[in-house]
Parts: C-alpha cells; structure tokens; sequence
C-alpha cells in the first residue's frame, strides 16, 4: 500500500504530500463504515468528498471523526 501512495502522490505532483498510518487507518475506516452503513459506492465517494474538505484547510482528523460518525448513524430511512 505505501509504494501505491507514493505513486500516486508522485503522478499528481502532490509535493509534500504524505499519509500517515493513522490517516491512512481513518481513511479506510470511513470507507468501512459508509460501505456498511450507507451503500458500498457511499465509500469512494465519501473519501473524495474529504479530500476536498481537507483541500478546503479542514483537519483531515476532524474531517474523518465526521464523516465516519455519519456513516455508523446513518439509516436507511434518511435516503429517502
């Protein structure tokens, strides 16, 4: 997984960039959770919208606490 992150970062020029174990456990446990609890394409999805959250200058802890408590409090009867 961290030689993928590299070459991602390296293909968007993303200098300075890193993703640090806990970000990265944060990360994909937001993507369990809106999987689960909301719809599996809830998950690639939710990501991208915190990457442009984070892009925005929101903490990216903050941003995946939010979004992951969204997701495990989600229902089905809010989609509606």
């Amino acid at each position: 997984m961290d030689k993928w992150i590299e070459a991602v970062i390296s293909e968007l020029s993303l200098s300075g960039v890193t993703v640090s174990n806990t970000l990265m456990k944060e990360i994909l446990e937001v993507a369990r959770d809106a999987a689960h609890n909301v719809e599996r394409p809830a998950a690639p999805v939710s990501t991208y919208l915190m990457g442009i959250a984070v892009a925005q200058g929101a903490d990216p802890a903050d941003v995946a606490r939010r979004v992951g408590e969204l997701a495990v409090t989600w229902n089905t009867e809010q989609a509606d």
